[in-house]
């Protein structure tokens, strides 16, 4: 325990108390409770002790999940399988499915929901709208022998850490319900929080309805397709065939078009599923890192049972180019940075924001200079995360192959060049070379079960590779109905991804209309929101007759107006009104006819 002076309004026996608790925690353990605490302290409340609730004997658990990117699915099936294994009765939800009218009946919830962050907004996974906006509405139920606990997940990059976790944890108490145990704020290091919060969640489960004298099931039923042996914890090593770039030497953008080799992994993927990738850090980052703190990357440093020399912790494990909240945290109070402290106040959440989207490790560093030991720095920095890639290819015609369309994120130029660490690393691969990937499900972004539907897909940029999978699938497995694609960049010359491809099919009759929208063309700029509006009429009627729309790419602007511009064809050319656009507009979304990858 450090012998940093502590509040006089800190008792001492609070104190031999804090030292009981933490001792011999390793850092993982330290690190998640701290944000246990940080989280307390924003929300200005006491810690809400566990409860012993009074359950009625055959007591039901059910476990309800929102997930934008398939990782709030893959806990929540995790737990689910844990209570199952344990011979607990439970149910097992993705919020669109859940039953709301049964929530007042409910007696035991866990809820594991993510928030998605679209630039200073927060929003529900698609999933979610509907389980979020009747929780949150006049019509949500009085809950007073409802006892839940939630899990939420979200990104600390962003100001309002795990927003929507929070509304939904908040919420339910508000209506009457008992919170079994205190609220999980899982960051992108997902596992830190989730496992202990899920031991938790098995631990309380078991004791409480086992006091109930709710009888243990014998079976155990399979909840989702699974790959034996590849996980996030195991991924594959898959051999790059080709990396090639696919727009201009001129072009103010890279992109890249790669096809790896996943023979022998057993992985079978659908046409929206995405595959996750596990980056390294560039070398010349970590020695930047390293000399800026005048650190040696040969020193050892344990967590927990393993230790790594400080150059692989930073390469391998650490984010290096997201900065989190936390961190800024750390760095404040180690370096004692009054302007940092501020920036953490609540009522500076913008300039906060603006800091987080704009600034790096590295940039962070030189402008509030601090003093960090090996230890100290590995145990505040965030743990490196995977990235998901929508995958641009079918299996029903490239096989044992996965093909990614990777934008390289990069800014500024010389000593001040920054970049998106996955990106950075994917477009640097040779062929030959080994990259660890899992696979990612999206269950919800599926084309249509009948193959005679017709489909209208909108990705700009890198937002078109799943639409080159669903070309792909269609031609090759005969579908009979008609394939729309919008697609936009800056510039057709050097910009238009897949071009000879979208032509060749267009030829064959497997994409029945392509419209284009390059923006800087021209002297007023045209996206593919304005390409859907020249082409309003027969847009609505696609989707009066039945056509599944597809959305893909830009979270924080692009997917907005595409949205407005959808609302805008139905009161144009259906006569509605905005209420009954909007109406039109969710009822699509609700039976999967309008569905969105958003980023």
């Amino acid at each position: 325990m450090s012998s940093q002076a502590l509040p006089a309004a800190f008792p001492a026996e609070k104190h031999r108390l804090l030292v009981e608790l933490t001792q011999g925690l390793d850092s993982h353990a330290l690190y998640w409770l701290s944000g246990y605490a940080a989280g307390l302290a924003a929300r200005g409340a006491a810690p809400v002790l566990p409860v012993e609730p009074e359950l009625a004997a055959g007591t039901t658990l059910t476990v309800v999940y929102g997930s934008q990117t398939g990782n709030s699915r893959r806990i929540a099936e995790q737990l689910t399988r844990r209570f199952r294994e344990a011979g607990l009765p439970v149910r097992l939800f993705r919020a669109d499915t859940y039953p709301v009218r049964e929530l007042k009946t409910e007696r035991l919830l866990y809820v594991v929901i993510s928030t998605h962050s679209t630039g200073d907004q927060i929003e529900p996974p698609d999933d979610s709208r509907d389980f979020v906006e009747f929780l949150t509405g006049k019509r949500a139920p009085r809950l007073p022998e409802l006892h839940f606990a939630v899990l939420a997940l979200g990104d600390s990059s962003y100001p309002d850490f795990c927003g929507i976790g929070r509304l939904v944890d908040e919420r339910l108490a508000e209506l009457g319900g008992q919170r079994v145990f205190a609220r999980g704020d899982a960051d992108v290091d997902i596992d830190t929080v989730a496992a202990p919060w899920a031991d938790t969640a098995l631990e309380q489960a078991s004791s409480r309805l086992a006091a109930s004298g709710t009888p243990r099931l014998a079976t155990v039923t399979p909840l989702h397709r699974t790959e034996p042996g590849i996980s996030r914890d195991a991924p594959f090593a898959a051999e790059v065939l080709t990396n090639q770039r696919i727009v201009a030497r001129d072009s103010d953008k890279e992109v890249h078009h790669l096809e790896l080799l996943l023979d022998g992994s057993g992985l079978r993927y659908e046409p929206g599923d995405a595959l996750a990738v596990w980056p390294t850090q560039d070398v010349a980052l970590v020695d930047t890192v390293l000399d800026e703190l005048q650190l040696a990357g040969d020193a050892e440093v344990a967590i927990g049972s393993e230790s790594l020399p400080l150059s692989r912790w930073l390469a391998e494990r650490r984010e290096l180019t997201v900065l989190t909240r936390p961190f800024i945290a750390a760095h404040a109070e180690r370096g004692g940075h009054k302007e940092l402290v501020e920036l953490l106040d609540p009522a500076s959440q913008a300039r906060l924001g603006a800091l987080l989207d704009n600034t790096q490790l590295i940039d962070l560093l030189r402008r509030y200079p601090t003093q960090w030991d090996a230890a100290a720095l590995v145990a505040a920095l965030r743990p490196l995360a995977p990235r998901s890639y929508s995958i641009a290819s079918s299996q029903e015609v490239v096989g044992d192959e996965v093909h990614l369309t990777v934008a390289h994120w990069t800014s500024g130029s010389g000593a001040e060049r920054r970049w998106g660490v996955a990106s950075h690393y994917l477009v640097g691969l040779a062929e030959g070379e080994r990259v660890r990937v899992f696979l990612e499900p999206n269950e919800r972004f599926r084309l249509p079960s009948d193959s005679a539907r017709d489909v209208i897909m909108i990705g700009p940029g890198t937002g078109v590779a799943p639409f080159r999978a669903f070309l792909q699938h269609r031609a090759a497995t005969g579908a009979t109905g008609r394939n729309w694609l919008f697609f936009g960049n800056p510039h057709r010359r050097t910009d238009f991804l897949y071009q000879l491809e979208w032509q060749q099919a267009r030829k064959r009759g497997e994409l029945t209309r392509l419209d284009v929208a390059f923006s800087r063309d021209q002297a007023e700029k045209i996206y593919v929101q304005h390409r859907l509006r020249e082409q309003g009429r027969d847009v609505y009627e696609w989707i009066e007759q039945g056509a599944y729309v597809y959305v893909c790419g830009d979270a924080d602007r692009m997917a907005g107006d595409v949205h407005n511009a959808l609302l805008g064809l139905a009161v144009e050319h259906g006569g509605k009104s905005q209420e009954a656009a909007a109406e039109w507009l969710d009822d699509l979304r609700k039976g999967g006819r309008y569905a969105r990858d958003v980023y």
